[in-house]
């Protein structure tokens, strides 16, 4: 029953109606729009797409984006397990998630190109048709490749008589085909299936470090029409080193090196390394234990690119420990002095004593560092650090990146009832929210800690950076590794241990409370309910950060469903802990679905043999739900509800004159939307 207001409440809200009058200067126009609004809440709920701790794994992420988790393929099998073939049902597939390539490859062997067309043109308007079912046609036609979008659009949502229909796709596919418009046509159908398949894609942090692609999965979102981050502490550190802030440039660095992905900061990113190169090459004598994973000490004394690339590790690992040294020292609030270490440095006898304990280490030839202040940079360290620092915050490439976690991501994200957060909301030992200093002088924990955070990342961006004040930007290194830090988890990070001393107890890493509460229903619905969320019937907390082992039993659906981790493994470096290759979760207007996935072989192979990233749905419906939900079901619906209440207000006020109709202008029809 539409809503009555009284003649004050119109004129208390007489300012805002008549600025709505401006975009509906009619009763016509404004009811006109109602109805636009009340169709697309009866519309099913569009899919959201979740994925997290990318770590640089371009090759898989591009083959699951394109495959929606698995989306695609289960709504090709459904239509068309009757009529194709499974052979011909994975080369369906394949011409979507790769339409160029594999056109390419299929014509090569095709006698009759034209029947293949018609047929291949076909499915794929029956794929699109049931795609594009959840989306008003103003969604789809904003969905299709303006060159192409009348063909396509009339291909999607032609209403011909049922008998007229072969006809009427056989007039229209015989036009392209006679044309040479094909290929074209194809490929931009594919494209807006693909589009339409998800509606909304969630990172929930991490896609720098370890794999050798971050910058093609970055250059992917960036085209990506709704997309949104959660910040992981990867992604912080490549934050903080963008800004300017010295150890995490120096972290990068040491990150990129160790992973052997100097292509990327050289080539990719531009960063000049010259002067870091020859400082290496004068400074250290050997650094074999510094060498990229994976490569033997034979190879290091064979390789002369290998051992170059050692000593650019070890140069920077004992540039960032010095600053990391000085950062702690300007920080105590931040509680790190347990890794002020250097300075029991014994070059002598090779040892190190680390929390009280002294281990032998592996290289101990360190000439820079001066027992008398271990923490100080030479002169000529110094210098090289100012000019990486020159270098990465005059990187555009990487500026454009970093532009991209601003303006689409946060520390957490609140949609549709659910909580998605990147790692763990830091507690203490009996599980009570931990409060933080984080050099302001003001603790603060739970929901609190997050807003600051996010609010202080952001204002350090969009400052000069002349404005930045170095311990502002210390934030980013805590951030980053710090005991308390909603990024990291754990009481220290090993990477000096790791890297220098055999014995594993040194390696060990202490996590957060968090993890001990995590499968437990009362954290997490503590947690729903410290951040605004009420309704936790049908909410749950998403993160990743920590790989599931899998292959050991774990379960990735904690606290009774209220909380999942989808960190399955998606980078290669990951996956003999996990055993699989990546958790990703799937909400549609059925549900949520998590979807474990198995590594990605190559993209040759998926396109010339259709080898697909073999994907099983692990857990039918998480979120218990009664029967299909709609857009009025999810935040979009609130949204609509809330502008149709508007309208309805403004109708009101035009018909006791209240506010006055502008009749000048013709009434139109206002195009849907959702």
């Amino acid at each position: 029953m539409k809503p009555t207001y009284t003649d004050q409440q119109l004129i208390e809200n007489r300012l805002f109606l008549n600025q709505l009058a401006k975009t509906f200067p009619t009763v016509e126009y404004a009811m006109t729009e109602i109805v636009n609004l009340s169709s697309i809440m009866a519309l099913p709920k569009p899919t959201e797409h979740f994925m997290s701790d990318l770590h640089g794994q371009g090759d898989a992420f591009e083959h699951i984006l394109n495959n929606a988790s698995g989306v695609i393929r289960n709504e090709i099998e459904r239509l068309l397990s009757d009529t194709l073939t499974y052979e011909e049902r994975e080369v369906l597939a394949t011409i979507v998630y790769y339409p160029r390539q594999k056109i390419a490859l299929e014509l090569e062997h095709v006698e009759d190109k034209d029947a293949w067309y018609k047929k291949t043109l076909t499915n794929l308007i029956l794929l699109g048709r049931k795609i594009c079912s959840k989306y008003t046609r103003s969604k789809v036609r904003k969905s299709l490749d303006p060159r192409f979008s009348y063909i396509i659009e009339e291909l999607l949502t032609a209403r011909v008589n049922f008998h007229d229909l072969d006809g009427y796709y056989d007039e229209i596919f015989d036009s392209i085909i006679r044309h040479d418009y094909a290929d074209r046509v194809i490929v931009a159908l594919t494209e807006a299936i693909k589009k339409l398949a998800v509606d909304k894609l969630h990172i929930v942090g991490d896609i720098y470090d370890r794999g050798p692609e971050p910058h093609r999965i970055l250059d992917l979102l960036l085209k990506h029409p709704s997309v949104d981050v959660q910040w992981g502490n990867h992604d912080i550190l490549w934050m903080g080193a963008a800004l300017g802030e010295k150890t995490c440039i120096a972290g990068v660095l040491t990150n990129s090196f160790r992973h052997g992905n100097l292509d990327l900061i050289e080539n990719v990113y531009g960063i000049n390394l010259r002067h870091l190169l020859m400082f290496a090459q004068d400074t250290y004598k050997t650094a074999v234990v510094f060498r990229p994973r994976k490569t033997s000490e034979e190879a290091y004394y064979t390789n002369s690119e290998i051992s170059i690339r050692a000593k650019l590790h070890k140069a920077i690992f004992v540039i960032m420990h010095k600053l990391e040294g000085q950062l702690i020292k300007r920080n105590p609030n931040y509680k790190l002095d347990h890794r002020l270490f250097l300075d029991t440095l014994d070059r002598v006898n090779s040892t190190i004593t680390i929390d009280g304990i002294t281990y032998p280490i592996k290289d101990a030839d360190f000439p820079t560092i001066d027992p008398a202040d271990p923490y100080m940079l030479s002169e000529e360290e110094e210098v090289i650090i100012n000019e990486l620092q020159e270098s990465f915050l005059n990187s555009p490439r990487l500026q454009r990146h970093i532009k991209f976690f601003i303006d689409k991501g946060s520390l957490y994200r609140i949609e549709n009832n659910n909580l998605l957060y990147h790692a763990l909301v830091p507690l203490n030992d009996d599980g009570s929210f931990k409060q933080v200093d984080f050099g302001d002088g003001v603790p603060r924990g739970g929901k609190a800690m997050f807003d600051y955070i996010d609010a202080e990342v952001k204002r350090m961006y969009f400052a000069e950076p002349s404005e930045r004040k170095t311990h502002e930007l210390d934030l980013m290194w805590y951030l980053w590794c710090g005991p308390d830090s909603p990024q990291f988890g754990k009481n220290k990070m090993t990477t000096f241990e790791r890297v220098e001393i055999d014995d594993s107890k040194s390696h060990k890493e202490k996590r957060n409370a968090y993890y001990k509460y995590q499968d437990t229903k009362e954290l997490a619905l503590r947690i729903l309910n410290e951040f605004g969320i009420t309704d936790t019937d049908r909410a749950v907390i998403v993160n990743g950060h920590i790989p599931v082992e899998k292959i050991n039993g774990e379960n990735p659906i904690k606290a009774e469903g209220r909380l999942i981790v989808i960190d399955g493994g998606f980078s290669k470096y990951y996956q003999k802990t996990t055993g699989i290759a990546g958790y990703t979760l799937v909400y549609d207007s059925r549900g949520l679905y998590i979807v474990a996935h198995e590594p990605f072989i190559s993209l040759e192979m998926a396109i010339k043999e259709n080898k697909d990233i073999h994907s099983t749905t692990e857990v039918e419906n998480i979120l218990a739900t009664k029967g299909q939900m709609m857009v009025s079901d999810i935040d979009k619906g609130l949204e609509l509800k809330k502008e149709i209440e508007q309208l309805e207000m403004l109708v009101e006020a035009f018909e006791r004159g209240i506010v006055k109709e502008n009749h000048r202008y013709r009434m139109v029809k206002v195009p849907i939307e959702n």
